[in-house]
């Protein structure tokens, strides 16, 4: 088979190399990837919002199927061309796509089928937003109502944070339209975690729970990232949080979008707090996580293309998952998620049982450098988180030793 994956960074790589374990493939392609993939992959120099050209390439090299990665292809409607045109596709279409590309759907979409989530108001305008932050007082989270690469969260403890917050989004476009409207939400207390799940329709079949850390530093401080690091499974999330979760959430998101007539396929991602009353609902994501991705995959035992053929089919996968801990690291360029520098040379990472998944690099003159401000994740699978991340730490500061480039979180995990 001939296979597509559309993207570039860390996720992209995570599912690259998880696919070429497949013996089913005998081409596997890359839109457009990363210097890092050619090992795996052959790059392809078109970029993932370009759907005439992804949809072009897919004819013309006769691909059998396609998987995206990130979230503004799938708010294009790739799918939704993909399947006009006649070829295979896992992802959502457009108005599925809508529970991550509209905070203010996803919300209301809650409230109309009882799924738990935080009080929220949804406003276009500045001063009304501002008056109501000046009601209900901080801490309070002020969220871009489209995308914003994971950045457009803002969880304000004081109620000058959150006013200057609005002022960011609505008044001088920080994030351009994505915050010409804006969720203001109750802030939640308690503990994260991604609960992701491949969803054919009414089928849902979970992962392995996650967790990542979204601020850039030590100790949940600074701005919110992408995401600086993240593990698999959590240990403090029991089977009857996720038993809970998958039914209530998860089943209850996949039914509720076949009843109002924009049936989901491809990935549903909740990131889910648990409080004292339970799960509950911070964002939908309508694709995999990242670096969430690159910790769950390598614990997957089943060939990833088979999965994916399978749930298309209306089979079950069989999911099975091998009984280990994934940690990782990431990497990411000083200044980062702010003006960030680029062509840095980057060390290479060795030590017992560690990997390297690229997310923005290039290679000059043989060398990988740094291109984009999230560089890379370094990873291992070992029988404790602890000795996961042991390994990674240990390569880690061998490699990057007097090297101020770079920076990465010493407290994942912890």
């Amino acid at each position: 088979m001939k296979v597509l994956v559309v993207g570039r960074g860390g996720r992209e790589h995570s599912i690259v190399t998880k696919l070429a374990e497949s013996k089913q493939i005998d081409e596997l392609f890359i839109a457009p990837g990363n210097d890092g993939m050619l090992e795996q992959a052959t790059c392809v120099a078109i970029d993932e919002t370009d759907i005439d050209g992804l949809v072009q390439f897919a004819k013309d090299k006769e691909i059998d199927f396609t998987f995206v990665g990130p979230e503004n292809p799938l708010s294009l409607g790739i799918a939704d061309r993909f399947v006009e045109e006649d070829l295979t596709i896992f992802a959502p279409k457009k108005e599925a796509a809508m529970l991550e590309s509209s905070k203010s759907f996803a919300k209301e979409f809650m409230k109309r089928h009882q799924i738990p989530t935080a009080d929220y108001a949804t406003f276009t305008d500045a001063e009304e937003a501002k008056r109501y932050v000046e009601e209900k007082g901080a801490p309070i989270v002020v969220k871009a109502d489209g995308l914003a690469a994971g950045k457009g969260v803002i969880v304000a403890m004081t109620k000058e944070v959150a006013l200057q917050a609005i002022d960011d989004m609505m008044i001088d476009k920080a994030f351009n339209h994505a915050g010409s409207k804006i969720v203001l939400e109750e802030f939640l207390e308690g503990r994260e975690f991604s609960y992701i799940a491949f969803v054919h329709k009414k089928r849902v079949y979970p992962m392995i729970p996650a967790r990542d850390h979204k601020r850039a530093f030590d100790n949940d401080e600074g701005p919110n990232t992408g995401g600086m690091g993240s593990f698999a499974p959590v240990p403090d999330i029991t089977k009857e949080t996720l038993a809970y979760a998958t039914e209530v959430i998860l089943q209850k998101t996949a039914d509720g979008m076949v009843e109002e007539g924009r049936p989901f396929t491809g990935i549903l991602y909740a990131g889910l707090m648990m409080t004292e009353d339970g799960p509950k609902v911070i964002e939908y994501n309508t694709r995999f996580g990242d670096p969430e991705t690159q910790v769950v995959l390598p614990l997957l035992k089943n060939d990833l293309l088979q999965v994916l053929l399978d749930i298309l089919q209306d089979k079950d996968p069989q999911l099975t998952w091998e009984d280990k801990v994934c940690a990782g690291v990431v990497l990411a360029a000083n200044g980062y998620p702010g003006k960030y520098e680029k062509s840095h040379p980057i060390p290479t990472f060795s030590g017992e049982d560690v990997f390297t998944v690229y997310a923005g690099v290039k290679k000059e003159n043989n060398q990988y450098v740094s291109n984009g401000g999230r560089v890379l994740l370094v990873g291992s699978k070992q029988s404790t988180l602890e000795e996961a991340l042991d390994s990674v730490y240990q390569s880690m500061g061998q490699a990057l030793k007097g090297n101020t480039d770079f920076f990465y979180r010493k407290d994942i995990g912890k």
